[in-house]
Formats: C-alpha cells, sequence, structure tokens
C-alpha cells in the first residue's frame, strides 16, 4: 500500500516530497515492507513491527501524517489485548479509544480511533484517512454501544467525508461486499456538515481465472478493462444527490442512483422506550395458588446460605413450615372467594390484609409480591396497576422500542406513529438513547417485481424436461 501510494502520488508531483511511515505485527509483511523501503532507498526504520493496539509505533507528538492508509483485518477479536485498551480508552481525550469500545470480536473501529489520533489539526494542515471495511463498522451495535458512540464520534465531528460500497469478491480470502471510508479534518467547504454515500458495488469486472475468492476486480482503463476508479472518483468529485448512471446487473444495463448525500444529522436517531400500562386480574383458584410453587420469591423461602450443616437444616425445615402456613392461608380464602375475581389490584391486596389478621399471620413485602404473581393474570379490561405515587407501573412483557430520526422531534413521532394505535402508552425517558448508523442498503434499495407466474412455469417446465432427460439416460 505504500509503494502504490507512492507511485500514484510521484505520478501527480514527480517533486512531491515524500516520507513513509507503516506498522504491521505480521513478520513476514513487516519484513517485505521494510525491504521495500531499502530498495527505494528510503528510511526502512520508519516501518515497525508490533500490535498497533499495545505497542504504537508511533506515539511521539511529532508523528502526526497528512494521509493514512489502512485494510485492517475484517472481524480481530482483541480479547489478548482487551486489558489494555480498555486501560487506554480510561484516558478519553488523552488516549486513542476514548470515544468508545465495540464489541470484543471485532477491533474494526480501534484501529480507525487509532488513526484519527496520528490526524494533523486543520491549523497544521490536516489529514485524510482512507480505510476499509466490512459492513459491520457500518451499523453494528444498538444505540449508546460501543459501536453506536464511536460513529456519533467520527459524524459529529465532521470528519467522515465519503462511503463507498464496493463491489464484493475482491478479496482473496473473502467474498463480502467490503466498503471504503475516506475520513478528513479538512474537508472542503461545499461538504462541510455532510455526508456522501456511493453504491459502486456494480462497478467491477470479472477476472479470467479467480484466486481464492477474489473473482472480482474494479478496472482501470489499462488492458482494454473499462476506467471504473476514474468513474468512482468522478462521481466522488461531482458530489452530487441522486446521481445517475448506467450500470450493467446480471447482464443487463439498467439506470441506477450511485450517489446520495445527507446532512450528518440524519445518520442519527433517538431510540425510545414505549412503555404500556399494566393490567392484572386476581383470583384465589386452585390452579393459580398451584402456580406459587414456581415463583422463584416463593421457592427461596425454603434455601438457606448458612455454612454449618444443622442451621441449614433448621433454616430449610423453617422454611418449609412458613410456605405450608402460606399455603394454608390462601386455601382459606380460596373458600370464600371461589367465585370472585379481583380486577383491582389496590382491593385484592386489602382482601388478603384483611385476612392476615383473621389468620393471625403477617405476609413480608417479598411473600406478597409472589402471591401478587403466582394469583394474577393479565386483562386488557383490569385496572390500570399503579405505584405508591400514583403513577401507572409500565407491563414489562408489552413494552417496545422505536427509532425516531435526529432530525424529527420525538413527540411529534410519538403522537403520529404510536397514540393513534396506544392510546394508553407513554414515553420512558431515562430510556432514551441517541444512536448512529449507516445504511447504504437502506438508501440505495430499489424495488425489484417478482417475476411473472408465466415465466416461472416455463422455467419449472424446462427443468422438469431435463430431469426426464436425465432420468432416461440413467435407465437406458
Amino acid at each position: 500500500m505504500l509503494s502504490i501510494a507512492e507511485e500514484y502520488i510521484r505520478s501527480l508531483n514527480a517533486k512531491a516530497s515524500l516520507h513513509l511511515f507503516g506498522q504491521d505485527w505480521n513478520d513476514e509483511a513487516w519484513a517485505i515492507c521494510r525491504s521495500d523501503m531499502l530498495i527505494k532507498g528510503e528510511n526502512a526504520d520508519n516501518i515497525v513491527l508490533g500490535d498497533s493496539f499495545e505497542k504504537d509505533g508511533f506515539t511521539q507528538s511529532q508523528h502526526k501524517f497528512d494521509y493514512m492508509l489502512a485494510n485492517p483485518p475484517f472481524g480481530v477479536e482483541w480479547k489478548q489485548q482487551q486489558k489494555f485498551i480498555e486501560k487506554e480508552a480510561k484516558r478519553g481525550d488523552q488516549g486513542r479509544f476514548g470515544a468508545g469500545l465495540p464489541r470484543v470480536n471485532d477491533g474494526a473501529l480501534l484501529f480507525l480511533q487509532h488513526m484519527i489520533s496520528k490526524m494533523r489539526s486543520p491549523q497544521e494542515g490536516g489529514s485524510r484517512i482512507g480505510i476499509v471495511f466490512n459492513g459491520s463498522p457500518l451499523f453494528t451495535g444498538d444505540a449508546g454501544s460501543g459501536e453506536s458512540e464511536i460513529r456519533k464520534w467520527i459524524i459529529t465531528n465532521d470528519w467522515l467525508e465519503v462511503v463507498v460500497a464496493l463491489p464484493e469478491q475482491l478479496f482473496y480470502n473473502t467474498g463480502i461486499t467490503t466498503y471504503l471510508w475516506i475520513l478528513s479534518d479538512r474537508k472542503a467547504t461545499e461538504r462541510k456538515g455532510k455526508i456522501q454515500l456511493i453504491d459502486a458495488r456494480q462497478f467491477f469486472v470479472k477476472m479470467r481465472k479467480s484466486l481464492g475468492n477474489k473473482r472480482n476486480e474494479i478496472g482501470d482503463g489499462t488492458s482494454g478493462r473499462p476506467d471504473q476508479i476514474g468513474e468512482i472518483t468522478r462521481i466522488y468529485s461531482n458530489f452530487r444527490h441522486d446521481e445517475i448512471r448506467e450500470v450493467s446487473i446480471d447482464g443487463q444495463v439498467k439506470k441506477r442512483c450511485v450517489s446520495k448525500i445527507f446532512k450528518n444529522k440524519e445518520f442519527g436517531f433517538h431510540k425510545i422506550t414505549v412503555e404500556r400500562p399494566l393490567k392484572l386480574n386476581f383470583a384465589f383458584t386452585e390452579e393459580r395458588i398451584a402456580r406459587l410453587e414456581n415463583e422463584p420469591g416463593f421457592q427461596t423461602l425454603a434455601t438457606s446460605q448458612k455454612h454449618r450443616e444443622d442451621q441449614r437444616l433448621a433454616e430449610v425445615e423453617a422454611g418449609k413450615r412458613r410456605q405450608g402456613e402460606i399455603r394454608t392461608f390462601l386455601k382459606g380464602l380460596q373458600k370464600d372467594h371461589r367465585e370472585i375475581v379481583f380486577s383491582d389490584r389496590e382491593q385484592f391486596l386489602e382482601r388478603i390484609k384483611s385476612h392476615e389478621k383473621k389468620a393471625d399471620l403477617r405476609l413480608d413485602a417479598g411473600e406478597r409480591k409472589a402471591i401478587l404473581s403466582g394469583l394474577s393474570e393479565r386483562d386488557e379490561n383490569a385496572e390500570i396497576c399503579r405505584d405508591g405515587k400514583g403513577n401507572p407501573e409500565p407491563d414489562p412483557e408489552l413494552r417496545d422500542t422505536e427509532i425516531v430520526p435526529l432530525t424529527e422531534q420525538i413527540e411529534a413521532y410519538f403522537k403520529r406513529e404510536v397514540l393513534p394505535h396506544l392510546p394508553d402508552a407513554w414515553i420512558d425517558q431515562s430510556k432514551t438513547k441517541i444512536g448512529y448508523e449507516i445504511s447504504l442498503n437502506q438508501h440505495f434499495y430499489v424495488y425489484e417485481p417478482p417475476r411473472g407466474l408465466e415465466e416461472i412455469e416455463a422455467d419449472i417446465k424446462k427443468l422438469e424436461g431435463e430431469i426426464l432427460n436425465l432420468l432416461k439416460e440413467v435407465t437406458s
């Protein structure tokens, strides 16, 4: 990458003063690169061996770079470096990973944070970064997760210029679709506050002979191939929203949108938690009383954390007696309330408390909670269960979430999209989170109508004929 970058820059400006730096943990890759630098008369000491997460080879303040390139391994795990990386993250802005930590089985966004820490300030001329990722860094991670927080940090700092969706089957060891991110802290005026998305997935030519998973390459205009690299570059330079190009899809030339431009804020969203009230009815039926046996609060009565055997046995026996007292108490209530279904939790609790005195039994909060859970059923027509302050209690089973774009007011969205269907719902403001993600598939999706029945039927008949011919060959 360093050598090709140098050749390209010198083709544009033969007098350019270049200083090449690199780091790799792989001994062989490091040795080849270092040898290449020696052959070209470059400073081979600028090529560092080691894991860039734990052993940053360019820590000095003067090691800031104008241009940076990387093709980090996809889905690389950083469990072995976890302790060091978490310590580095605690340094915040003074460290390299202060924006957030992705999940431990994918360190892609750690590589990008590492590179961003090497950027020159705009006052010093600024920097540009080019890095190849798989799809994971674009959207993996829910609102508030490490990945989302890193994307938020990058986008709100206005560093991301463009994301290019590349063709699949470009790499030797994987056939998946990859994405090129270009970042800069010296954006052109027209690009400030905006991000360009380019769909270049159809810009490829088939290789004559595949190399592992690599079956496609992007044409560079040589050997009769189309100049697809130049075309992608022109699309980037044009910086137009909804730019249309003719592309070949399954052998057919079709017009497709290849460029879209969005404001930074359009990639952010609020994730809100929508609650609905808990509504329960209660009854002293035999079936519901039997369900009490499965309630954790009731089961723990007959357990013990004591270390001494005699103390543990004594506590368990006492718990079993307590369970028996509660069973007897509830069966007594069952005789008097066999046909009654309580639709109000407070009335049901009052009935239990009044019978506690008669039975000379005092239930604690945990025992009452277990009884309420065992003897209840959800009922849309029941009264709302309320807390001590009179506020409705949320029903965990009815809890849902909604994604609200940052460009829209939460309350307006809620009134329009939720309340008409769920008039008793409300938003738990304490659980609202801000997230960021980039979904190219969503923005470039083109609906393709299914094939007609006649065409499908013709294909089936053709296949049936081929199968019959094969069977005849076997039997003959």
